[in-house]
């Protein structure tokens, strides 16, 4: 065995540095698609990159972006090979049983991220590599390639009996991968079970993240756990959305900078973007890694 004693400075340097900088970096993903995923041109912001006005255009963004309209996206936008680590699976738990769809490692994965669909929706919305610009295709890559797990479940509703039941399944993947951070989005109606797993004292105390996708607002967030442990909370959402006006989401945004300065929450609004916009447009990379920064 070498002695750390008899090796040069330099080298000895090298290696502190490696040490400070490994595990920041080992919670970076990798890049995947970025050109193809990344946001339009930026019409303006406050703050820096708190909050972004992102330029969306239907003709370009669907039209442009997909084979068949809302249907199929061009193929260069996804990667099939990942069907090979995607599962359908049924948890049993005290809950109920759990129907999901599982990507990646379902062990000793590196983070978590599950996608909550919203009303009339399903799990398998969730693993459409089609749909939604390819963008639920890209999340699935993305962990995939990052020894992280993706998971899109089916719940009972949208209250308390369908929050327990994401939230058994959290606790199961959690204790199979201790180390993980977990990040759950949620899009449209699915946001009340974002808001409910903040609030509970076991998923407000074990969630990384928290990403609204064309979704609604909670002040009982400002109670809530996971609040108070000042979570990253990321909002997408689209200017003309007719079922959740981007002018109260954007009052939320605001109301939790004022009464917590300096708060880890970003807003994007997709200007003339529409209900499912945010699905479609927002960048789940670029927003994951600046969760992933904060992680402690």
């Amino acid at each position: 065995m070498v002695s750390p004693f008899s090796l040069p400075k330099t080298l000895l340097a090298a290696f502190a540095l490696f040490a400070l900088v490994a595990p920041a970096s080992a919670q970076a993903l990798k890049p995947y698609k970025d050109d193809l995923f990344a946001y339009p041109a930026q019409l303006a912001s406050e703050k820096g990159d708190l909050y972004r006005v992102i330029d969306y255009r239907e003709m370009r963004d669907i039209n442009g972006r997909d084979e068949v309209p809302e249907k199929r996206v061009h193929s260069q936008y996804v990667s099939l090979g990942v069907r090979s680590v995607q599962r359908d699976l049924v948890l049993k738990t005290d809950a109920g049983a759990i129907r999901h769809f599982a990507v990646g490692k379902t062990e000793g994965a590196s983070v978590i991220v599950l996608y909550l669909h919203g009303q009339g929706g399903s799990r398998r919305q969730g693993v459409d590599d089609f749909t939604f610009g390819g963008n639920f295709n890209r999340i699935k890559n993305l962990m995939a390639a990052n020894g992280g797990l993706y998971l899109s479940p089916d719940f009972t509703d949208f209250g308390d009996t369908g929050a327990a039941q994401v939230a058994a399944l959290i606790g199961h993947y959690a204790e199979q991968s201790p180390q993980a951070k977990i990040y759950v989005a949620c899009g449209s109606m699915g946001g009340a079970l974002c808001w409910k797993l903040a609030g509970r004292r076991d998923t407000g105390a074990r969630l990384n993240g928290l990403l609204l996708l064309g979704s609604l607002w909670d002040e009982s967030f400002f109670s809530s756990p996971a609040f108070k442990r000042r979570i990253p909370v990321f909002f997408g959402q689209g200017s003309k959305d007719p079922v959740f006006p981007v002018q109260n989401q954007e009052a939320f945004f605001r109301s939790i900078l004022a009464k917590a300065p300096g708060y880890p929450t970003r807003f994007v609004r997709f200007e003339t973007g529409t209900h499912g916009t945010p699905i479609r447009m927002t960048d789940w990379r670029e927003t994951l890694n600046w969760m992933l920064s904060l992680a402690k």
